[in-house]
């Protein structure tokens, strides 16, 4: 059964990226759909997959990090607007079946992602 999920890490701080808010979408030419939100817990990650079985299927995605706000409440300070708010992170699933988990490894003016495990 294939499922997708994440986690956060604060590469600044170094320590999981806790509270921080992700919406997920489905991504077909302009259109977005809005599948859900989640919230991270305190180990920067999420208690269930953001998607699993059948609510996974072959196309695009997008997870929305609402990072602005995390780094708000580490006491970060920065211009407004910020450097990085909302981080878009858009990905392909060629296999329904497969696991998919799409970390982001976040700072206040970097972030990466991969095809982690």
């Amino acid at each position: 059964m294939g499922r997708l999920t994440t986690h956060v890490l604060d590469t600044a701080h170094g320590r999981p990226g806790q509270g921080i808010r992700i919406e997920i979408f489905r991504l077909d030419g302009d259109r977005h759909t809005r599948l859900g939100e989640v919230v991270t817990n305190d180990d920067g990650r999420c208690d269930a997959p953001l998607l699993e079985g059948e609510a996974l299927s072959v196309g695009e995605y997008e997870l929305l990090f609402h990072a602005g706000d995390y780094l708000a409440r580490q006491g970060v300070s920065g211009d407004t607007p910020r450097f990085l708010d909302r981080i878009p992170i858009r990905f392909g699933v060629a296999d329904a079946e497969a696991h998919y988990h799409v970390p982001l490894l976040l700072s206040p003016y970097s972030y990466s992602s991969y095809r982690g495990s």
